[in-house]
């Protein structure tokens, strides 16, 4: 679960290595080993996508991985550092709660939810994950969670009033 691996490549786009699993195949001859990896990346600026890649050997795992991630961004609605509302985001039996929090409060999440955020930009939140402590499903939770934040504007638009009317 540690974040093994860290990148910017020359686009702007940041990874993270979110975990690295070695499985083992027991054929004839004794055991076959692969890898699988499961990478975020993100633009820190509300882009952000996950991918998993599975290979013989670890580097392209992780290549196929963050291929994966770049083609699966989706955009995040942020209000400055952190999230617009409180939301709870649910994969399988992952569930992730997410709280805004005040400038200054920093990223207080944990493992794979946190290198979600940190790549899509938020830098002031409150994170707690509530369900199973799977990687996959924390992540995808996660990202679950963030792709359904609406602001204020979004809100408005389909109630059919002003940002003003809302408050």
């Amino acid at each position: 679960m540690a974040e093994r691996y860290t990148a910017d490549s020359g686009d702007g786009i940041k990874d993270k290595l979110v975990s690295l699993n070695r499985v083992a195949k027991v054929v004839k001859g004794g055991k076959r080993f692969n890898f699988s990896a499961l990478v975020v990346a993100g633009d820190g600026n509300g882009k952000v996508g996950v991918g998993k890649g599975k290979a013989a050997e670890a580097p392209i795992a992780i290549k196929k991985a963050l291929d994966r991630a770049k083609k699966n961004m989706v955009n995040v609605t942020l209000k400055g550092g952190t999230i617009p509302h409180e939301i709870l985001g649910h994969y399988g039996a992952g569930r992730v709660l997410l709280k805004p929090a005040s400038e200054g409060t920093g990223l207080i999440a944990g493992g794979a939810s946190r290198a979600v955020l940190e790549v899509a930009g938020v830098r002031n939140v409150l994170c707690k994950s509530l369900g199973s402590s799977n990687p996959h499903n924390v992540v995808s939770a996660t990202i679950d969670g963030l792709t359904r934040l609406r602001g204020a504007e979004a809100v408005a638009i389909l109630r059919g009033k002003t940002v003003e009317d809302l408050r």
